[in-house]
């Protein structure tokens, strides 16, 4: 039986084609690396969905190794964004204690709520900047580098971020 020829994956009969060869490789592939298989298959269709907006932007030639290199990355950068989560719910769970007080223990609770709620409904990119500056401690320039985008669009994320927070939460101001 032979392979189909691929030659545009900016169609849809041959991006189907290309989907159904390769879509089984990659799966096992992701789920190789952490055994997760409701995770392996949201980040396979989160890479094909990468390589259809991408389609006329590579050689075709490469797309295996382009959808290989993608679910990796999106892998990685859900892991990432997982130690980041874990790193911030530890330490929000040891930033608010005090010994005041009940009514400023209530009152550093209901902030703490606020504050978490807030970050929750910042966008994926706001919060994953967010977090990994004022968390983790990293520098503009560090989390250019880690998440392969410009300073500049760094910069302008954490504006964002703190314009929503500021907005949301009356007390950061």
């Amino acid at each position: 039986m032979s392979e189909p020829n691929i030659n545009n994956l900016c169609d849809e009969r041959e991006f189907d084609s290309f989907y159904k060869k390769e879509v089984n490789q990659v799966f096992r592939f992701i789920v190789a690396k952490n055994n997760n298989r409701d995770e392996a298959l949201d980040v396979v269709q989160e890479a094909f969905i990468k390589i259809w907006n991408n389609c006329d932007k590579f050689d075709v030639s490469k797309a295996k190794s382009y959808l290989l290199s993608t679910a990796r990355n999106i892998f990685f950068n859900i892991k990432k964004h997982e130690k980041v989560v874990r790193k911030h719910a530890k330490q929000s769970n040891n930033l608010y204690i005090d010994n005041d007080s009940p009514e400023v223990t209530l009152r550093q609770k209901e902030f703490k709520i606020r504050l978490e709620k807030a970050i929750s409904e910042l966008t994926d990119a706001q919060r994953e900047v967010f977090l990994l500056n004022r968390i983790e401690g990293k520098k503009y320039r560090e989390i250019a580098e880690l998440l392969d985008i410009s300073v500049k669009a760094v910069e302008k994320r954490m504006s964002k971020a703190l314009s929503v927070l500021r907005d949301k939460i009356e007390e950061i101001k």
